[in-house]
């Protein structure tokens, strides 16, 4: 394998994709006015996404390295990926919510305190969420986990991805 195709140049193709396809997304629901519903449309994007960016760099990277791939090459395509594509999400949030519509984060505690008191909690117990909601979207909390969330996804896609594609040069002989 003297001649091994270098990965950062597909990892960094396929996470702007990943990250583009975020914002993408996010500029949508922005411009429908459903930014405050996420929902299960918005994971199962997210997720078609983030899957379909691991599956298609990985598949590149085998193609480009003469159709060898190991398992710990796809592992650190895909989490390459995963980790990139995030970070460009983040970066937009952050815009989005200082700068676009600055009171965003309000918009989603009144909207998450309606749901509560639709849901029949009582006024301490949604005074004690919406604290903890608070604590939680603090930008270097929600950002380091949502690095460690997305890190964790692309291991488990790239791992599954990698076990399924990978062909070694000791399988050839």
């Amino acid at each position: 394998m003297e001649n091994q195709t270098d990965s950062k140049g597909i990892i960094i193709q396929y996470g702007l994709f990943y990250g583009a396809g975020l914002i993408l997304f996010s500029l949508i629901t922005y411009a429908m006015g459903k930014h405050l519903d996420g929902g299960y449309d918005s994971i199962l994007i997210t997720a078609a996404v983030i899957i379909t960016c691991i599956v298609l760099g990985i598949k590149k990277f085998k193609k480009e390295n003469n159709d060898f791939l190991y398992f710990g090459q796809a592992i650190k395509i895909g989490v390459g990926i995963a980790i990139l594509g995030t970070l460009l999400s983040i970066v937009y949030n952050q815009v989005f919510i200082n700068f676009i519509e600055p009171d965003f984060m309000e918009q989603v505690y009144l909207k998450a305190e309606q749901t509560l008191l639709d849901a029949g909690f009582s006024d301490e117990q949604i005074e004690s969420n919406i604290a903890m909601q608070k604590k939680m979207s603090n930008p270097l909390i929600s950002s380091a986990m949502g690095i460690l969330f997305f890190a964790f996804i692309g291991f488990v896609i790239s791992a599954i991805t990698g076990a399924i594609m990978q062909r070694r040069e000791e399988d050839t002989f």
